[in-house]
């Protein structure tokens, strides 16, 4: 594996706006200067490179993770265990998973029907599960400090320290849950259908346990969306995009401090302000191909990446772009449909997508590329067009009527909220208005049922992330939003020297909850805060 060994040398200006460099540039210097350097950089955070060779591209077909059978009315069973998968060709690769797979199995469920899913901890370490989108009790939202323990004893660790990538400060959660082997998460999916996805939270070592496998789909739907005729069945293709890097040995290469991830939380100095791996998987396989009819098919995507954003485009073998019709966000569908030719997506973030193959000749193929990447990274996956079929689908005009009507008017309040990097205890951090993540702390008070905008802030990169409640984007720098913001969110990417406004209604339930940054990374070393709804 080799990596950027330039410690001591002087800070390029890509290493201070991509790398470790940009804590000390935004700690020392503040958001100004970090805004003036940068010119919108691609990437925040440093590259893994593979020890072993990497296949050619458009090769592997791509998987559809399995769909999880119930084991009763409402009721799911998962077991979280270490498994092996080949996922470079010749190649077995160690992984902690969900019922052993890469991803974990796609829960299917209907608006309105509760379910609830039984987590078995059969890891090493603690796990906590987290539905992102999910609107949930704080009891099943997967509080980082709300731990399963496995059962093996010598191996138990209630650590809930807050790691600085330095070393660890130990902190005292007197309101975590902590349970033995399994938990019962309770999801009551009174909300809008929408791609949700699951995967491991817990305090400090989120990113690695994502990296080594502790994602997977949740697809809630409504028999509104049902009606409206959009492309069904295997013309919808879940996409769960994520990067990764692999070792010599064909174990995923991972830069943590603590390679068992048991006590020592954080990353090795390059790659505090993220980790991105030279491989580009499309559910859980390298750069796939997938051979489809000559007609609409649904596109479900989900940047699932630690830290690693994408442009998408979707372009024929000849040159031609084809449009990517977005018909929905994080949390649902669209008011209606926005046609993008290059389409942003930041880590945790979701875009539903119509793709029309009808104008490709058959045995044409078209590449989705990733326009901010380089070498192999700008490469996705590939769709090659197989046959002529028929296609009853439809993308209409009016997609949804229920989307919330919030105006700045109905705020009772507005809030400031820097997301910036500066010093811990014992070294560099990630902070959220000036603080590190401290589980005791309410860091934002609300009211059940209120209205709030908040103005975020940025130095680099970071996809802000809301628990329970979506939101709409107001503004971006002052200006309107851009289309890719259209509908209703979880997740804000904003960019280096990037302000936002959003606005949201919090409602649901009361309760602890929490907003980060969803950089995996950033999130493990402070920047996280308390939600407290009364």
């Amino acid at each position: 594996m080799r990596e950027d060994h330039d410690e001591g040398r002087g800070l390029t200006r890509r290493r201070m706006l991509g790398i470790g460099g940009a804590l000390g540039l935004t700690a020392a210097a503040g958001l100004t200067a970090a805004a003036a350097l940068a010119r919108r950089p691609s990437v925040t955070g440093a590259e893994l490179r593979s020890a072993v060779p990497l296949p050619p591209p458009f090769r592997v077909p791509l998987p559809i993770p399995p769909v999880l059978k119930p084991v009763g009315a409402g009721r799911y069973e998962i077991t979280q265990r270490e498994a092996s998968a080949e996922i470079l060709p010749g190649i077995r690769t160690p992984l902690w998973t969900y019922e052993g797979t890469f991803p974990g199995p796609t829960i299917e469920s209907r608006r309105g029907r509760p379910v609830t899913v039984t987590h078995r901890n059969e890891l090493p370490v603690p796990t906590v599960v987290h539905l992102h989108g999910g609107r949930t009790p704080a009891a099943s939202d997967g509080y980082p400090t709300d731990l399963v323990l496995p059962r093996v004893r010598q191996e138990r660790s209630t650590h809930t320290g807050h790691g600085s990538g330095h070393g660890t400060r130990g902190m005292h959660d007197p309101r975590a849950v902590v349970t033995e082997l399994t938990r019962d998460y309770t999801f009551p999916l009174d909300q809008r259908a929408a791609l949700l996805w699951y995967h491991d939270h817990r305090m400090d070592f989120t990113a690695p346990a994502i990296w080594r496998g502790l994602a997977g789909l949740h697809i809630v739907r409504d028999d509104a969306e049902d009606a409206l005729g959009l492309p069904a069945g295997p013309r919808e293709l879940p996409l769960v995009i994520t990067d990764r890097a692999f070792a010599a040995d064909g174990t995923l290469a991972y830069p943590a401090l603590d390679p068992a991830l048991r006590e020592r939380p954080g990353v090795r100095e390059p790659y505090l302000a993220g980790v991105l791996g030279d491989v580009i998987l499309v559910n859980g396989v390298p750069w796939p191909v997938h051979e489809v009819d000559a007609t609409r098919h649904r596109l479900r995507v989900l940047n699932a990446s630690n830290a690693r954003h994408y442009e998408l485009e979707a372009v024929t073998d000849d040159g031609r772009r084809l449009d990517l019709v977005q018909i929905g966000a994080d949390q649902g569908l669209l008011a209606a449909p926005v046609t993008h030719r290059l389409l942003p997506i930041a880590p945790a973030e979701r875009h539903d997508l119509i793709v029309d193959f009808s104008g490709v000749p058959i045995g044409g193929r078209v590449r989705l590329l990733n326009r901010l990447g380089s070498g192999r990274t700008r490469d996705v996956m590939a769709f090659r067009v197989a046959r002529r079929a028929a296609d009853d689908s439809r993308v209409p005009r009016t997609l949804s009527t229920d989307l919330p009507a919030w105006r700045r008017s109905d705020a009772v309040r507005v809030r400031d909220l820097s997301f910036r990097a500066g010093r811990m205890d014992g070294g560099h951090g990630w902070l959220i208005g000036g603080l590190p993540f401290a589980p005791a702390r309410s860091d934002v008070v609300t009211r059940l049922g209120d209205v709030e905008v908040w103005r975020l802030v940025a130095d680099v990169h970071h996809p802000v992330h809301l628990h329970l409640a979506g939101f709409r984007v107001l503004s971006r720098g002052g200006r309107p939003p851009l289309p890719h913001d259209a509908g209703l969110k979880d997740t804000v990417s904003l960019r280096p020297g990037e302000s936002a406004e959003i606005i949201t209604r919090f409602d649901g339930y009361r309760g602890r909850y929490l907003f980060h940054c969803h950089n995996a990374e950033h999130e493990d070393m402070g920047m996280m805060a308390n939600l407290e709804i009364v």
